[in-house]
């Protein structure tokens, strides 16, 4: 009873970290076969994490096959060289990389994704880590061009989003779980509101006034929570990602402490109604072993590619956008996979 309980657990906080995104129907074509653009500018590349001594870490093959320029339609001028890919990362035994994204767009396939948290599960720590992207970091969307990171869905789907990661950051992830603005609010409204542990106060309009939600815990109905993880008028984006990983933590340990077998039918329903996702009931059931061992939220660990991480640039086109600064993200996502 309690291993199924906990499972439950990690499988519903997956669910419900994708923060405003709309359902999607259909599948998406695979992307074309080719070769990858030449790079233009000197090859960036991580180096390889010190193997455990126990059990080495794993790296996926490199990939031979690249989606060809054009494979997701005519891409406009390059506006910055095109970085060489990433070599894959290598990974500990077992991970298994999610990502959690969100749109308010309900209906098509033309959208972008401006939640986008990469949700690394690590069974060799016990534990969860949470990279949270910013939507506009400029990247190249391999088979089209350079461009910002949450229009990948745009033109190529989950594909492209997927090929996209693994290209500029050597992260191959291996499912997605997007869900929309009123289902999380239903999610929300469904576990009683949520007790926030808020890290940095914040002011802003909500609704026809302007409120103050001071440091520290602060109990939230799900409208509450919804403008909390939008609200960036005051602020920007990358505090938006801060609280947007508060969120989790808060549902994380409601999910920890509720009965999640006597909720089990009502969490069950939330879950099919709420999000798109290709994690299937076999997929969770994997997760199980790992979710037995997730008995508070401080197994969560939250990462995040802030401003330490990017140079601030306006495109030709007007457009302000983030470049990475390539050695520190990888910084930041080896040290989420390490588990620290």
């Amino acid at each position: 009873m309690k291993r199924a309980r906990l499972a439950c657990t990690l499988a519903c906080l997956l669910t419900a970290c994708g923060f405003g995104g709309k359902a999607v129907t259909g599948t998406l074509p695979p992307p074309k076969a080719g070769a990858l653009p030449v790079a233009q500018g000197t090859p960036i590349g991580p180096s390889a994490p010190t193997p455990s001594p126990v059990q080495p870490p794993v790296a996926p093959p490199t990939p031979e096959i690249w989606p060809s320029p054009g494979a997701y339609g005519s891409p406009p001028p390059l506006t910055t060289a095109v970085p060489a890919p990433v070599q894959p990362l290598l990974l500990p035994p077992g991970t298994q990389n999610v990502l959690l994204l969100g749109s308010d767009r309900r209906t098509g396939t033309g959208f972008r994704t401006d939640t986008i948290i990469l949700a690394s599960l690590l069974p060799e720590v016990r534990g969860v880590a949470l990279v949270s992207i910013p939507r506009d970091l400029y990247v190249y969307l391999p088979g089209y061009t350079m461009q910002r990171i949450n229009t990948a869905w745009v033109h190529g789907g989950y594909d492209l989003l997927a090929a996209t990661l693994e290209q500029n950051f050597g992260v191959v992830p291996d499912h997605y779980v997007l869900i929309n603005f009123s289902s999380f609010k239903k999610l929300v409204d469904s576990l009683g509101g949520l007790d926030v542990r808020v890290g940095e106060s914040l002011t802003d309009r909500y609704g026809n006034r302007t409120i103050t939600i001071p440091r520290g815990i602060t109990r939230m109905n799900a409208d509450m929570v919804l403008w909390y993880v939008r609200s960036r008028k005051t602020s920007n984006d990358f505090a938006r990602n801060r609280r947007q990983q508060e969120i989790i933590q808060a549902l994380a340990e409601k999910f920890i402490s509720m009965n999640a077998i006597r909720r089990a039918p009502e969490l069950y329903a939330a879950y099919k109604e709420s999000v798109t996702t290709d994690l299937t009931l076999i997929d969770m059931l994997t997760f199980l072993p790992l979710a037995a061992r997730l008995t508070d939220s401080s197994n969560i660990h939250q990462h995040f590619i802030g401003p330490k991480q990017v140079n601030n640039w306006i495109t030709p086109g007007g457009a302000m956008v983030l470049l990475p600064v390539q050695d520190e993200i990888m910084r930041v996502i080896r040290k989420a996979l390490k588990g620290e």
